[in-house]
């Protein structure tokens, strides 16, 4: 058995907080675990859990509903045979899901009993932009949180968000927070001011636990003229790892979070993040070259979050745009339409009614829609009869 602090793997860790506890540079973000039959592989999820803990990974990020609600339990499960102060748990409240008064307690108190612990370390309002954060406060949320902290049941407070700049702005000013997981990644830096997020967020204090710092696996491949010019400057290092590497590098961040689902991504992260250098300013210069590349090949950029899965069509948007992706980066048009053949004609990108309910919940603000009717016309779809 490990002892609670133990002696595991040369992960690189931050201290975290007035306890000076440390938290694994590299956090498991659960909601990609490999599944089978439509469930997680317990056998093989439970192996990663198992290898990225005697690694050295101890921080490990879930939520309510990732993998329509088996994550919790699943962790809560796998996680057990270790020594509950040899981790720290991160999972978080979905305001979308709270509809009376009581729900938020309802909720909170299942996930402890799903994870299997009297406490939670690192609890998260999720998914916060104007909307939520207006149910939050509706519902009394943050008051009830700050109950479970003074009686123990949650050590840090925080948020992980998907709002604007006004929305963050608000929320600093108006509570106290210990930590806020934001996506952050070379893409990103600008495209969505994630470099604007990190310095309002370090102004006032608070520590960041990056999220997607790969875009959802997207950041991995890139187009072969990039990953071509990564792999001039490091033959013996992968393309993901310039992206982990990248996340990792600013001062204030505490964890970079990653959706591992097979055990080469793992053993890559874990290489990546232990013994860490951050990137060099040649390095940086490298990577902007290779973003140049990757802008111009015109890939949809979605992180497969399944925040859309709710589509009236029951289009799989994500499944859609990987296809899509596939076809950008490697040109081969028969492939990408034999790839779409199985798809029922009602569900193809064809089939899409421009409804926006897909893009109002997507955090990376895509026009859903468009991207969709586009790639219907590269593939030479045409839209189904309307049901009689």
């Amino acid at each position: 058995m490990i002892t609670e602090e133990g002696n595991r793997g040369s992960m690189d860790r931050r201290a975290f907080g007035a306890t000076g506890r440390e938290v694994s540079l590299l956090g498991y973000g659960c909601m990609r675990f490999p599944v089978r039959d439509g469930v997680i592989d317990a056998e093989r999820a439970t192996k990663l859990i198992d290898r990225a803990y005697t690694g050295g990974v101890n921080y490990f990020d879930t939520a309510y509903f990732y993998h329509e609600g088996q994550s919790e339990p699943f962790l809560g499960e796998a996680l057990s045979a270790y020594p509950r102060g040899s981790f720290f748990l991160a999972t978080k409240m979905p305001y979308w899901d709270v509809k009376k008064p009581g729900d938020v307690e309802t909720i909170f108190y299942h996930q402890l009993e799903r994870l299997k612990t009297d406490y939670i370390d690192f609890y998260l309002m999720h998914a916060m932009n104007g909307t939520n954060y207006d149910r939050m406060i509706r519902f009394k949320g943050y008051e009830f949180f700050e109950r479970m902290k003074a009686e123990g049941r949650i050590k840090h407070l925080g948020f992980s968000f998907h709002g604007t700049l006004t929305d963050l702005r608000r929320m600093i000013r108006n509570h106290a927070w210990d930590f806020a997981q934001i996506q952050f990644n070379y893409l990103d830096y600008e495209e969505q001011r994630a470099d604007l997020q990190y310095q309002l967020l370090t102004d006032a204090g608070i520590r960041v636990i990056v999220m997607e710092p790969v875009r959802g696996g997207a950041l991995a491949v890139l187009c072969p003229e990039a990953v071509e010019i990564l792999r001039k400057a490091a033959p013996d290092k992968s393309v993901a790892s310039w992206a982990i590497r990248y996340a990792a590098s600013p001062e204030n961040v505490l964890c970079v979070l990653s959706g591992m689902s097979n055990e080469e991504q793992l053993a890559d992260n874990l290489g990546t993040l232990s013994d860490f250098r951050p990137l060099s300013e040649r390095e940086n210069a490298v990577l902007q070259d290779a973003l140049y590349a990757y802008r111009k090949s015109k890939t949809v950029r979605c992180t497969a979050c399944r925040y859309c899965k709710d589509c009236p069509q029951a289009i799989d948007i994500p499944e859609i745009f990987r296809l899509y992706n596939d076809f950008v980066l490697t040109g081969d048009r028969k492939a990408l339409r034999n790839a779409y053949r199985p798809i029922p004609p009602r569900q193809n990108a064809a089939a899409c009614l421009a409804c926006g309910k897909c893009s109002g919940v997507c955090p990376q603000s895509l026009d859903i829609p468009a991207q969709l009717k586009q790639i219907a016309s590269v593939i030479g779809f045409i839209r189904p009869a309307p049901s009689k």
